[in-house]
C-alpha cells in the first residue's frame, strides 16, 4: 500500500487540466475528485445538495470550486458548463457520478411512476444533458475524456431495482453511440461498470446484507474506492486513448463481458 501511495503520488497525469465530476461531494465522485486532485487537475463539483461543499473546497485548497446544480435542468447543466469554461478556460475531463437508485427490493408493477422517472433523468439524462454543453468545447480543444459511470445493474438486471437497472442499461446504450459520435475527433467517450463498491454507506449496512451483496462476485468481496478510483482515473487520461464507447468492468469478475 505504501508503495502504491507514493507512485500516486509521482503521478501528475492532469497538471494544467480542467475536469468536471458530477455528484463529486460524496461518494464514488468523491473518490475520483481526490485521485483527479492528486494527479494535479482543477476540479468542478456540480452537486444537488451543498452541505458539503465548504469541507470540500476547504480540504482541497483552492483546488476545487463546488456548485449547486440540478443535472436533470437543463438550463442549469449548461449555466454550470459555460461558467467552468469562462474560469478555466477548457474542459479536458468529464466524470457523470451523478445518479440516485430510487425505490428498490420492489417489483416492477409496484413501482411508483413519479419514482421511475426521477431515477431515469438524474441517471440517464443528467448524464447526456452535462455531456451535450460540454462536448462542443472538447471539440474545439480536439481533446476530451468523458466517463460515464454506470454499474454491474445495467449489465445483468439486478432483481427488484427495475428504474436503476434500466437507467444505467440506458448509460451504456448512450455511451455506445457517443463514442462512435466522436470516434476521430480526439475525444475518447467511455463507461465503467462496478459491482458494490465499499462506500461510508456501505460500511454502516449489516454485515450479513454486505455478504449477500457480495455473494455473486468470485473475489467475494466489496471493491475499495481506491480501486474505483485509480480505474477511473486511467480512463479520463491521455494514456487511454485507443478505447471509446466501451464499458469498463469492475466487478471482481461477476461480468466478464
Amino acid at each position: 500500500m505504501k508503495y502504491a501511495i507514493e507512485s500516486i503520488a509521482k503521478m501528475r497525469r492532469f497538471t494544467n487540466q480542467s475536469a468536471i465530476v458530477t455528484g463529486g461531494s460524496s461518494g464514488l465522485g468523491l473518490a475520483i475528485v481526490r485521485r483527479l486532485c492528486d494527479e494535479g487537475a482543477e476540479v468542478t463539483v456540480f452537486g444537488l445538495d451543498d452541505k458539503h461543499f465548504d469541507r470540500i473546497e476547504m480540504e482541497f485548497g483552492g483546488r476545487v470550486a463546488c456548485r449547486q446544480v440540478d443535472v436533470t435542468n437543463e438550463n442549469e447543466a449548461r449555466s454550470a458548463v459555460e461558467e467552468v469554461v469562462k474560469r478555466c478556460q477548457r474542459i479536458d475531463i468529464l466524470v457523470n457520478s451523478a445518479g440516485v437508485t430510487g425505490e428498490t427490493n420492489l417489483k416492477s408493477h409496484e413501482v411508483v411512476t413519479d419514482n421511475f422517472d426521477l431515477v431515469m433523468r438524474t441517471n440517464l439524462t443528467g448524464s447526456f444533458l452535462v455531456s451535450k454543453y460540454v462536448i462542443p468545447t472538447m471539440l474545439r480543444q480536439a481533446y476530451g475524456r468523458i466517463l460515464n459511470i454506470a454499474s454491474i445493474a445495467g449489465k445483468d438486471g439486478n432483481a427488484g431495482m427495475v428504474a436503476y437497472s434500466a437507467s444505467k442499461a440506458g448509460v451504456i446504450g448512450m455511451t455506445k453511440v457517443l463514442g462512435k459520435d466522436y470516434a476521430d475527433t480526439g475525444l475518447t467517450i467511455n463507461a465503467l461498470a462496478p459491482a458494490v463498491i465499499r462506500t461510508p454507506l456501505v460500511e454502516e449496512l449489516p454485515q450479513e446484507q454486505v455478504e449477500y451483496m457480495t455473494d455473486k462476485i468470485p473475489m467475494k468481496r466489496c471493491g475499495t474506492l481506491d480501486e474505483f478510483a485509480a480505474m477511473a482515473s486511467f480512463i479520463v487520461s491521455s494514456e487511454a486513448s485507443f478505447t471509446t464507447g466501451f464499458t469498463f468492468d469492475l466487478s471482481g469478475g461477476r461480468a466478464v463481458y
